[in-house]
């Protein structure tokens, strides 16, 4: 007999502090060089926009986490700071739900563009990012962290803008 899946219906909540425990549970687990607890604490205290997609029957803490992304707002852009899906839910177009609140939030912010950084070796991302409608604009060299914890190593980051 085959087992009929029931589709997940998901929502967006804001992120606060009482979610910070399961956000840095699924940055551990889908980074080499993840955020740290820090990282997300002065995104919130900083005011940026901080959403979590959830899906599940319950409420608040009860309900599971998909993924989240964090955006500071500009004059007439957003910058997207992090967005990651939790390794179970990828590949199922979670990364383009959560895109679509962003524009639709940053839309209604009066920004005109959205920016981001990515990995010149995250080809996955870039993927996702180039279907959305992003197009490579810049090289930001030695942009993020490489290599083993302590190492001196440093990988170049692609710019990324789409217009809004």
């Amino acid at each position: 007999m085959n087992a009929v899946l029931k589709p997940l219906e998901a929502q967006f909540e804001s992120m606060t502090t009482a979610w910070l425990d399961a956000v840095v549970a699924v940055e551990l687990s889908a980074y080499e060089h993840p955020w740290t607890r820090g990282n997300f604490t002065d995104s919130l205290n900083a005011g940026y926009q901080a959403q979590l997609l959830t899906a599940g029957d319950g409420a608040g803490l009860s309900a599971q986490l998909l993924g989240y992304f964090v955006a500071m707002k500009g004059v007439d852009e957003v910058h997207l700071l992090n967005i990651t899906v939790a390794p179970a839910h990828q590949r199922l177009g979670w990364a383009r739900v959560m895109l679509d609140a962003l524009a639709i939030w940053s839309r209604g912010q009066g920004a005109q563009w959205l920016w981001l950084e990515v990995r010149a070796s995250n080809t996955r991302a870039k993927a996702v990012y180039e279907l959305y409608g992003f197009r490579e604009v810049g090289l930001r060299r030695n942009y993020y962290p490489s290599g083993g914890s302590g190492g001196s190593k440093r990988e170049d980051a692609v710019v990324m803008s789409f217009a809004l």
